[in-house]
């Protein structure tokens, strides 16, 4: 049985681990993209609501076939789904998107991965789980990485509105990982991502409808360094690949690897988001830039590390005796 045990913990890790390379890539693409629609017109909510509505679209049958028969699943985890989708989906897509308005979309992307910290506050706040001595230190050296990735230090320019979008984005990626590793609630991942996109693309457009969220929309043609694509062909693969992808595979991710290591290998899209904005924007880092970067990630793997460790499934089972085994000796 122990054999078995490791055999499918191992099995789980790798799983999660492909599940959340995919993820991080897919969500490492949305900012270069949605960077390219703002360039030629569109806002940040009619990027969002446009992205959205296409991954809402695309899984919403799919969503339905995988809890059918299972209805009360959704009946009980509607809370669940609703906080999902105004953090995590709308309130984390709409903050950076406006974020990468002011910032370039590594310095964007950074501040809000800065996620992984929070979820360490929060299950200490949330569950009393205390940081370590290390995990003190490393939120030090990340927050260290975050000063010289604004050029605090050097007198850059920096935008202070994109910096307060960004860290709002930051809060709905916790939210994103928080929920996300939970399984207890028992929804399958592409019914809660469903789930959450529908949500949010009522609350996007609410808003939208109101005059709360400008929408303005463009049909000029979107211009990046190595190509030019038609707007829509930009939309599309904004909300097939970068949301209705990102979002199954990341929630399948989380689920096998838990919010605390899930968030810490989704710090994979950071260097994907940097390589696709350097590739289709030209946003080259600036050395200090590159310094501060390297020191953000350093401090999260330092959190991570000073880590308690959980109890995890194999140590909880308790192998029992086979039934072929002989009985024990009766001591005289």
């Amino acid at each position: 049985m122990t054999a078995m045990t490791h055999d499918l913990t191992r099995e789980r890790l790798t799983a999660g681990l492909g599940f959340a390379m995919v993820s991080a890539a897919s969500f490492g693409l949305s900012g270069s993209l949605a960077r390219g629609l703002l360039d030629v017109g569109w806002s940040a909510g009619a990027a969002t609501l446009v992205r959205v509505a296409i991954a809402a679209a695309v899984l919403l049958v799919p969503a339905i076939i995988a809890v059918r028969g299972r209805g009360h699943l959704v009946r009980r985890g509607w809370k669940v789904i609703v906080a999902y989708g105004l953090f995590a989906v709308a309130g984390a897509q709409l903050c950076y998107f406006l974020a990468v308005g002011y910032l370039d979309v590594s310095v964007a992307l950074l501040i809000e991965y800065t996620a992984p910290v929070a979820v360490v506050l929060w299950m200490w706040l949330r569950h009393g789980h205390r940081p370590t001595p290390l995990t003190v230190g490393g939120a030090a050296i990340a927050a260290f990485g975050l000063a010289l990735l604004l050029n605090v230090f050097g007198g850059g320019q920096i935008s202070i509105v994109g910096v307060l979008w960004a860290l709002a984005a930051m809060v709905g990626a916790s939210v994103y990982f928080i929920i996300g590793g939970d399984e207890s609630n028992g929804l399958p991942p592409i019914t809660l991502a469903a789930g959450g996109l529908l949500v949010a693309l009522v609350a996007l457009g609410a808003a939208g409808v109101t005059g709360v969220l400008p929408m303005r929309f463009s049909t000029g043609t979107v211009s990046f360094v190595q190509f030019d694509a038609p707007w829509w062909s930009i939309a599309i693969a904004l909300g097939v690949i970068t949301a209705a992808v990102a979002y199954v595979t990341g929630i399948a991710a989380t689920r096998r690897l838990g919010a605390r290591l899930g968030s810490f290998v989704a710090l994979t899209e950071v260097m994907a988001a940097t390589a696709f904005a350097w590739l289709l924007l030209g946003q080259a880092p600036a050395p200090i830039q590159a310094g501060g970067a390297l020191l953000i990630l350093a401090g999260v793997i330092v959190v991570k590390l000073g880590e308690r460790p959980a109890a995890t499934v194999a140590e909880s089972i308790v192998e029992e005796p086979a039934l072929t085994d002989p009985p024990a000796p009766v001591p005289v």
